[in-house]
């Protein structure tokens, strides 16, 4: 069983920036992926990062140039830093993690951008 914990998230002003964390813990035996996808109300859920263990990112349209990904694959943890955030970036964001056969999903982590 591996668990996902998301920390990071909050309110912020349009224009601020967030940071989200996302800790894999559990029997893990190889990490092949750890991203985010979002969600905001009436919407599909979309990708927004992710990276691969050998450092490898990628980026919705929506976010390059404003978001980056990066990890640490000693504690099996992801970061997002999300910086110039726009109301649009409003949604639920879940920490998704590629194990191969099989896949998980964190918690999620409300990110709100309004003044």
């Amino acid at each position: 069983q591996v668990q996902l914990v998301e920390s990071g998230g909050g309110l912020v002003q349009p224009g601020g920036s967030l940071r989200l964390s996302c800790a894999a813990s559990g029997s893990i035996f190889k990490i092949y992926s750890m991203g985010w996808y979002r969600q905001a109300p009436g919407k599909q859920r979309e990708l927004v990062a992710s990276i691969g263990s050998s450092g490898t990112a990628n980026y919705g349209d929506s976010v390059k140039g404003r978001f980056t990904i990066s990890g640490d694959n000693a504690k099996n943890t992801a970061y997002l830093q999300m910086n110039s955030l726009k109301r649009e970036d409003t949604a639920v964001y879940y920490c998704h993690a590629d194990f191969g056969v099989i896949s998980y999903w964190g918690q999620g982590a409300q990110v709100t951008v309004s003044s």
